[in-house]
């Protein structure tokens, strides 16, 4: 661990990982008229503790020791949401759970951004002696 990754924690990690979401909730939205199409999602939870190494994961399987061979691949684990309604072409997704899940995602992300923005404020601080 170095001394960028005490200073930001893991707010790098949160916001890659909101990013991530946000594609996937606009994909989502954007293929809300596509006959067959499944929505997707991350489960944030998992995502941020396999990016912090807090949970070394590898697709299903912990890795239990460090000298255990990588699968490769880095992407975090894709899910599928269940429809509360099912459609009749089979496509999996609600639009008003996606906007709530994309303003919810949204609001986190500003708050990343926000505790972020105070630890470079602190840190410019610090360095100027104030």
């Amino acid at each position: 661990m170095n001394v960028i990754d005490k200073v930001f924690g893991v707010s790098p990690q949160a916001m890659s990982i909101r990013a991530q979401r946000f594609e996937l909730i606009s994909a989502n939205l954007a293929n809300a008229d596509t006959p067959g199409y499944k929505s997707m999602d991350i489960d944030f939870k998992q995502a941020l503790a396999q990016a912090t190494g807090s949970q070394k994961m590898q697709g299903n399987m912990m890795i239990r020791h460090e000298k255990h061979m990588s699968l490769g691949g880095s992407a975090h684990e894709l899910l599928y949401r269940v429809p509360s309604q099912a459609s009749l072409d089979g496509n999996s997704v609600e639009t008003e759970q996606e906007h709530a899940a994309f303003m919810d995602n949204a609001i986190r992300y500003q708050a990343s951004l926000n505790f972020l923005e105070g630890r470079i404020k602190g840190l410019k601080s610090a360095i100027r002696g104030e």
